[in-house]
């Protein structure tokens, strides 16, 4: 019968010596020094060392048959290290526990393990697909331990916050009716209504809406959600998010209280204060830095300049000057030290944007301009140095074509560049609420509007009396929360007035029948008294990730997908029987 476990692995310290104690867990190392057996027993908490001594016979009999992974329970004194004959220290700084080691004389094999794919401590040579087919093996890694025992105070931070505010938390159903989001939903066949199907929510939106029109108020869940999508680095299929909704409030009254949020967890999780978050309209983000959630902790912003260009004879600047298109340039510092091979590339790379290539030039001494397009800039090098503030040893790369092709060019190369040239310093970290996004956004390819973020984000106040008169020019009550670059999440005020959604689904194109069929129940609330409300999503996965210093998202989660959407330790997806089939109502037409 196994022993009460007294202590953890990662517990015992000087103050213990002395003490008997009973600890179990995994052998994460085996050891024999000429008949005196060491172990390393490891579990959740840390490491400590065992040793046995062949005085105490059936302990050491038994140790000698331990191996990596086997799970075993060892009861003994707690010893200090010491030093050895030579008088150097035996203190194992690395552990927390190395300071003493356990003299074991019981020890019981609770489990003997076949040999393992890997050990933990080699899980970095193996790939990430045979890390995920065994993923127990993966999760016993100190390193994921340490991200999931993060996962779960950020989860209980969040909760313990939003009691504090007075939040209900309240769950939001998974089957629900299919409604357009911007992705694809999970279907999942109703067995008891013939032909109809449900879908898996890709987030609660329609439900918090409905809760604030119930009087809930202040509603926080942390959600599963999912996206018929393909996964990313940073995106699964199946995901987790921190999702709020409050009545009565502004946009900056919700600031306000998701601010108290991360200046809490960051707080928290690794004592860091967080300042007050600046704020910058959507318009300046994507001018500045071609992208609605920029990075800040680096320069290289996008500079205009394209009255300089207007004064130079180069096809490709007067080509898009005179189809209405704009010309932009970014400066990267030491740049010049690229190769002929290292900026051909990068006309390569930027084609997968929209570019038709991308035109760059060098700063010489004196400030004139070498190679690339040089000879094209004589007349203009002086006065664009200064515009662009570069110095000698600098590279120019330009994009020159419509807006939008040119901020998503630069955008994407200044984070290209930055990343592959280490201009991104590592511990800081740079906090932005966008703000004011477009409402719509026009659709070249189906000739209508979409919603830039869904269509019950609530147009501006000061906006809706040119709603269909200056469309393209009308801003919304949306906010994105940004750290370093990366989207964490965004939301807005909601549109709580039945006349002002229905001018909103006219635009989009959604006729009053498509919308009865889609959002029927929630255009039924409008009507009821639904008051002022507005909220906001957080990914809980990418908070862990940053807070982690990771930049892949299945490290954050217990049992991830694979970029195909693959579960490879449960085989997942797979192929089900006929007769599930046939009560479903379903027969399959593969292709």
């Amino acid at each position: 019968m196994a022993r009460e476990r007294t202590h953890t692995c990662g517990e015992l310290r000087p103050r213990q010596v002395g003490e008997t104690v009973t600890l179990a867990g995994w052998v994460n190392s085996y050891r024999d020094h000429g008949g005196v057996i060491f172990i390393d027993l490891r579990d959740r908490e840390g490491i400590t060392q065992i040793v046995f001594h062949p005085e105490h016979a059936e302990a050491h009999a038994l140790a000698d048959r331990l191996r990596n992974e086997d799970v075993a329970e060892v009861s003994g004194k707690v010893l200090e290290r010491g030093i050895d004959d030579n008088g150097r220290s035996l203190v194992n700084p690395r552990l927390a526990t190395g300071e003493i080691e356990v003299d074991a004389d019981h020890l019981a094999l609770l489990n003997k393990t076949e040999t393992p794919p890997f050990t933990p401590d080699d899980a970095g040579k193996v790939s990430e697909e045979v890390r995920l087919k065994y993923r127990y093996i993966d999760l016993r890694r100190p390193y994921m331990q340490d991200i999931l025992r993060t996962r779960h105070r950020v989860t209980k931070i969040m909760r313990d916050y939003f009691d504090d505010q007075g939040f209900y938390e309240i769950e939001t159903p998974f089957l629900c009716k299919s409604t357009p989001e911007g992705a694809r939903d999970f279907l999942v066949p109703s067995r008891l209504q013939e032909g109809a199907f449900y879908a898996l929510p890709q987030s609660p939106q329609l439900f918090k809406q409905i809760l604030m029109v119930s009087g809930i108020e202040k509603y926080v869940q942390i959600v599963r959600c999912f996206r018929d999508e393909d996964p990313r680095a940073d995106r699964q299929a199946e995901f987790t998010q921190l999702d709020v909704e409050m009545s009565f409030i502004d946009r900056e009254q919700l600031m306000v209280v998701i601010e108290g949020l991360i200046r809490r967890i960051w707080k928290e999780v690794l004592d860091i204060d967080v300042p007050p978050l600046e704020t910058m309209a959507y318009e300046e983000a994507i001018r500045r830095y071609g992208s609605d959630r920029p990075d800040l902790r680096f320069g290289m912003e996008l500079c205009d300049i394209g009255d300089i260009a207007g004064q130079t004879d180069f096809g490709v600047f007067r080509g898009a000057l005179d189809s209405g298109g704009i010309v932009k340039c970014i400066c990267v510092p030491g740049g010049a030290a690229m190769t002929r091979k290292d900026t051909d590339g990068l006309a390569d790379w930027a084609k997968q944007f929209g570019a038709k290539g991308l035109a760059v030039t060098k700063i010489a001494a004196g400030g004139t301009l070498d190679t690339g397009i040089a000879k094209f800039l004589g007349d203009v090098a002086g006065a664009l140095v200064d515009r662009v503030g570069g110095s000698e040893g600098d590279l120019l790369c330009f994009a020159a074509d419509s807006s939008v092709v040119v901020h998503r060019v630069l955008g994407e190369l200044r984070l290209k560049l930055a990343r592959e040239r280490d201009m991104i310093p590592e511990n800081q970290w740079r906090w932005l609420w966008v703000v004011d996004f477009p409402a719509l956004a026009w659709n070249e390819d189906e000739k209508r509007w979409d919603s830039l973020h869904h269509p019950f984000t609530a147009p501006k106040d000061e906006d809706l009396d040119r709603l269909e008169s200056d469309t393209a020019n009308v801003l919304s009550k949306a906010y994105d929360l940004v750290l370093n670059g990366s989207e964490l999440g965004g939301g807005s005020i909601r549109i709580h007035q039945q006349d002002v959604q229905s001018r909103i689904f006219s635009l989009l194109g959604i006729s009053p029948e498509e919308a009865r069929v889609k959002f029927g129940f929630l255009l039924d609330a409008l009507q009821y008294g639904a008051p002022p409300h507005g909220g906001i999503a957080l990914g809980l996965d990418r908070i862990v990730m940053h807070l982690c210093g990771t930049s892949n998202i299945r490290d954050v989660i217990a049992f991830p997908k694979t970029q195909n959407g693959a579960d490879l330790m449960t085989e997942a997806p797979s192929q089900v029987s006929d007769d599930q089939l046939k009560e479903l109502h379903l027969r399959l037409a593969l292709t």
